[in-house]
């Protein structure tokens, strides 16, 4: 099928493209398959070979361009090496000579073959012609050559030997793709074509190395604890339940919402310095900064008060930037530039009562009274300060102070990091306590940090009083139970509350927990920190939990597979008129020249 490269590099622009109707073109990028399929079968090149190591295990890419980089133009290197790439283009220069651009570790370096050198080793030109002509954009090659520089200072591989085809593209590799639900839904192709998208997901990588490289060097050790449990503890989330049908425990089991109750039980354990990088699950809405699947960080830190949380937070934070700057001016330069500026130490940091009420113009009432939410009610609709949620029937006090924070202290974090300190006992009921002396009010020891107005770390000294922290879960509950009563669907279909009092840890504490420092992170919170994206989605290798459960998966209707065999049907009748002209014309030559030898 002589005719067939030329109909799919015309197709190629259109494959990805929206129909008029509003439909994908899965009709289009069906045909391309076939058409490339029939392509790559008549050459006989459909095929997925293993591996070979015969000259010499092959070398990376980024390997390649450091240790070639000072090669003379127009000389070539003694060593020859084999490099494993992903075409991005192909472009041909007569018959004799073509270059490759190779992409392998997101780094690049041109493929240089030319029929001269490679006839020395028994290549023919039509074996040349038909490689030149048969590779596409998106195939996998091996190239076997020497390193050199071309005339424009290209360092390239001149190849020694006919390129391999390892793996064909049997789908178009589009230049650009714009649209959001294509790149949603064919992420891996994003991924091939959008830099940033695959930088942002290398810049996590980076990042959960780097923390882990922080805590280790620091005396901590990672734990592993469980996902599965029969409750989910460790914070205020409704969590998703899974039934344990082939094992011995047979019954529903809660995944973890978060791993902080498990790592308290290492440290009363003996180990003073744990943390865990892993996933929590949480049943809620899906939003830019929330996703029911994300990844936490926490650790726990023996003999550590709140101001040594803040300390280690600030040093945590500011080496992460210093090292995502460096990464992203040298590696991911798609991401923008960090301003390391505003991560000067110390940090803002702000007592959540007396910072309020200075904000409000007035004082907050007794927030551990019963009637503390319906004064705090009456004391904003007579100073007419409007607040979201405040209107709300349902609203508990704990929302109603969030909300007043988000509205009058979360700003200040717009320019400079800032550490809210010492909420109400109402919003961290399972932190450590006291009475505040500048107000009064029973305050927990507890900061969060804020960047850019957004969330990025909460940090707790921890209750290690076995009976005061039975009291917090049971308080904890009731608080549950009454905003249920205000909230229906807090609760489960069977009137049972997502939290519960966990015995089997109030029982581990009274083997003694020691006075500990934790801490916690959404690893998904620092990449969006740092990588400039607005969306948690963009954190996640495939999106968020809409999209990895809405993901078309290639769906070939009837109508798409006839339209695909009409347009194969169409180009091989084309293809067959064009070789029977080009048969004519041959004929009409060989008459034309018998006529002239007889004259």
């Amino acid at each position: 099928m002589n005719s067939s490269t030329p109909c799919l590099q015309f197709l190629r622009p259109y494959a990805w493209k929206w129909k008029p109707v509003g439909a994908r073109n899965t009709a289009y990028l069906r045909f391309y398959h076939l058409a490339r399929q029939h392509e790559l079968i008549q050459s006989n090149a459909l095929k997925y070979p293993r591996i070979r190591h015969e000259g010499g295990a092959p070398m990376r890419i980024p390997i390649f361009r450091e240790k070639f980089k000072d090669v003379e133009m127009g000389k070539h290197a003694d060593e020859e090496v084999i490099i494993h790439g992903r075409v991005q283009s192909v472009r041909r220069a007569g018959n004799k000579l073509m270059f490759l651009d190779l992409k392998g570790e997101f780094e690049h370096v041109q493929g240089l073959c030319n029929f001269n050198k490679l006839q020395v080793t028994g290549v023919e030109l039509g074996e040349f012609k038909a490689l030149a002509k048969l590779l596409n954009r998106g195939d996998i090659v091996s190239i076997t050559g020497r390193a050199t520089k071309t005339p424009t200072g290209e360092l390239s591989i001149e190849a020694t030997r006919l390129p391999e085809l390892l793996t064909p593209a049997l789908a178009p590799l589009p230049f650009k793709l714009e649209d959001e639900e294509v790149r949603i839904q064919h992420r891996h192709i994003d991924m091939l074509v959008n830099r940033k998208t695959i930088d942002t997901l290398r810049l996590r990588s980076h990042l959960i190395k780097y923390l882990r490289d922080f805590f280790h060097e620091r005396g901590f050790l990672e734990f592993q604890t469980p996902i599965l449990a029969e409750n989910a503890s460790g914070a205020t989330a409704r969590p998703f339940t899974v039934t344990a049908s082939e094992t011995s425990v047979n019954k529903s089991l809660a995944m973890r919402i978060a791993p902080e109750l498990w790592l308290k039980r290492l440290v009363v354990g003996g180990v003073d310095k744990v943390f865990e990088l892993g996933p929590a699950f949480r049943n809620e809405g899906i939003d830019q900064t929330h996703n029911p699947e994300f990844t936490m960080c926490e650790f726990y830190n023996a003999y550590a008060n709140l101001d040594d949380l803040i300390t280690l937070t600030e040093e945590l934070i500011c080496g992460a930037a210093s090292h995502c700057r460096d990464l992203i001016a040298t590696k991911l330069d798609s991401l923008p530039a960090i301003d390391m500026s505003q991560y000067q130490r110390p940090f803002q940091q702000l007592e959540f009562i007396p910072a309020l009420e200075s904000a409000l113009g007035f004082k907050l009432p007794d927030l551990s009274a019963s009637s503390s939410r319906e004064d705090l009610l009456a004391l904003l609709k007579q100073h007419k300060i409007e607040v979201p949620g405040l209107n709300k029937p349902d609203i508990t006090l704990a929302k109603l102070l969030d909300n007043l924070a988000s509205e009058f202290l979360e700003p200040y974090s717009l320019t400079k990091p800032l550490f809210i300190t010492h909420h109400p006992v109402c919003m961290s009921p399972l932190s450590k306590s006291f009475v505040c002396p500048k107000t009064g009010q029973h305050v927990s020891a507890r900061t969060e940090l804020f960047i850019n107005g957004k969330e990025l770390a909460n940090m707790y000294e921890e209750e290690n009083d076995p009976a005061s922290q039975r009291q917090k879960f049971v308080d904890q509950l009731n608080a549950a139970k009454r905003e249920a009563s205000l909230a229906p669907g807090v609760y489960n279909d069977e009137g049972e509350s997502a939290m519960e009092v966990d015995e089997s840890y109030v029982q581990a504490l009274e083997s003694g927990l020691p006075p500990t420092g934790g801490w916690g992170c959404g690893i998904e919170r620092m990449v969006m920190l740092f990588s400039g994206t607005k969306r948690i989605s963009d954190c996640l290798s495939f999106g968020n939990l809409r999209h990895v459960t809405n993901v078309p998966g290639a769906v070939r209707t009837a109508e798409d597979e006839e339209k695909a065999r009409e347009m194969m049907d169409e180009m091989e009748k084309k293809g067959a008129r064009e070789r029977k002209r080009e048969k004519g014309k041959e004929k009409e030559k060989e008459v034309m020249d018998v006529s002239d030898g007889e004259a």
